[in-house]
């Protein structure tokens, strides 16, 4: 499989055109990735929004203006008078004046006698006074029935087609401290998204950090597979021309070549992770795949250069993580919440004012035309009973911040471990490097004394490839020691916090 690949990205490398290749630093390839990574991209973003969304709390301190605006149609109207009143008003005449000839011809038949005898002399009878009176009757049942229709007529609402129109202006005055619990949510919000901003930072920047060494790393090793390869295929050289004379077996020579084969496959399987390395590396960057890159540490023969790592204070170095930030900020926000709960069960306050208007209107009768007022007043909102609602709900709270800081307290214990080790590995990192520079010169004097004695005919092929496979692990775990080192630095800058302080 690893043959395989290996053939496939050499194929791959050979199609691909021959291009400019791109010189990059650590630090270039930080600015690159933080540039490029969608993650950083989204917790800024995120910022943004927590930012627009204080904004927006700190609106609740201010009078609010709401227009409100409407029609209706109703089938019926609304009727002030019933339909007996409007009967009686509508008859008003005719009722009164067969009243009044009532009332006529009783007082006709009530008449004296002296009286009645001049009214005969005179040729007037009751019928005949009421024949009279009865056009001036009927005028006046007509007038009065007029004026009753009249005055259904004003008392008529029609009120079918209703148009309504307000404009209220809102002033909180007091919320039960439910607006500045908001504001303080807000604001925790904010720094929340901050500390995130900044995990995702420092997590980015540790991955760029990991994928660079990687690289490094592996272009240094692969410089030391092809120096080990040109060793052996000399060493291979120099047996088969003893064997050629006689001085030496074949076996010693088979021996050989098969070192000479490993030697190879090792040289394959570092150029295979190296591509594949360098691909991540372009990812984490935002470069293209194929893109050609030479890194500035690639040719540097001593990487033993350390980066000075602030002295540790514990506690500063917990509190300096970001994910200690966001938890402490989710321990704050779910003290908030527990404030915004109890203002629901406490008095509130506001004022109001505002402007209304409708069609038809009550303010000159029922006028169907648009008419309005204004008005101010003051809204209070007293609760008195919600059968331990909120109650329930704070308690229900103020158990949600008891999580998040036992949390909180669980995460310092594991932070204070993780920076306790970081700080272990970075001491036991430099150690490795000084015991991995002495067995350089160890093997270095080894392969020098073992070819040396290969020339004079006293040391066996065999003892040479012993000596230059210990070479080959000597400078290997050179290289990771110096590797190992940069990589604990960076877990240790990354467990106190202050990974994004190299920016």
């Amino acid at each position: 499989m690893n043959r395989f690949l290996g053939f496939l990205i050499m194929l791959i490398g050979t199609a691909m055109p021959v291009a400019a290749q791109r010189l990059l630093t650590l630090d270039s390839c930080r600015a690159l990735a933080l540039r490029n990574n969608k993650q950083v991209a989204v917790s800024k973003v995120k910022q943004d929004m927590a930012a627009d969304l204080r904004r927006s709390a700190r609106t609740k301190y201010l009078p609010h203006v709401n227009a409100v605006g409407g029609y209706v149609y109703t089938s019926r109207e609304v009727s002030i008078l019933n339909d007996d009143q409007k009967e009686k008003l509508s008859s008003l005449g005719t009722n009164a004046a067969a009243g009044v000839g009532t009332e006529m011809q009783s007082l006709m038949s009530s008449l004296p006698p002296t009286l009645q005898a001049v009214m005969g002399q005179m040729g007037l009878t009751t019928e005949g006074v009421m024949q009279l009176l009865q056009p001036r009757l009927a005028n006046v049942a007509g007038t009065l029935n007029g004026a009753g229709q009249q005055v259904i007529d004003a008392f008529r609402t029609d009120s079918r087609n209703v148009w309504v129109g307000s404009v209220v202006v809102t002033q909180p005055v007091y919320m039960g401290g439910a607006i500045t619990a908001l504001n303080n949510m807000a604001d925790i919000s904010e720094e929340m998204a901050r500390n995130s901003a900044d995990a995702q930072l420092q997590g980015t920047i540790y991955d760029i950090d990991k994928a660079y060494w990687q690289v490094v790393s592996l272009k240094h090793k692969k410089k030391l597979a092809e120096a080990y390869l040109d060793l052996v295929r000399k060493l291979s050289g120099d047996v088969n021309k003893m064997i050629e004379e006689g001085v030496a077996t074949r076996s010693e020579g088979l021996s050989v070549d098969v070192k000479v084969n490993e030697a190879e496959m090792q040289v394959t399987q570092v150029n295979d992770g190296l591509v594949l390395s360098k691909m991540l590396l372009c990812q984490l960057c935002g470069l293209p795949l194929d893109e050609q890159l030479t890194l500035a540490d690639e040719d540097v023969d001593d990487l033993t250069a350390t980066d000075v790592v602030p002295p540790l204070n514990m506690e500063d170095a917990i509190n300096n993580r970001p994910e200690m930030k966001m938890l402490q900020n989710t321990v704050d926000l779910s003290h908030q919440a527990t404030k915004l709960i109890k203002a629901a069960g406490l008095p509130q306050v506001a004022l109001m004012g505002g402007y209304t208007v409708s069609n038809p209107n009550l303010y000159n009768g029922f006028e169907r035309k648009f008419g309005g007022a204004w008005n101010v007043g003051v809204l209070v909102r007293i609760p008195v009973w919600n059968w331990g609602d909120v109650a329930y709900k704070v308690r229900a709270s103020k158990g949600a911040t008891a999580i998040a800081a036992l949390e909180m307290n669980e995460l310092r214990e594991k932070m204070e471990l993780q920076i306790s080790q970081s700080s272990f590995r970075v001491a036991e990192a430099d150690r490795k490097l000084d015991m991995a520079q002495a067995n350089i010169k160890r093997a270095e004097e080894n392969l020098r004394t073992a070819n040396l004695g290969f020339r004079e005919g006293v040391i066996t092929p065999t003892t040479v490839m012993e000596a230059q496979t210990a070479w080959l692990q000597a400078q290997s775990q050179k290289i990771d020691a110096e590797i190992d080192v940069k990589l604990s630095q960076v877990n240790l800058r990354k467990a106190m916090g202050i990974l994004s302080d190299k920016l």
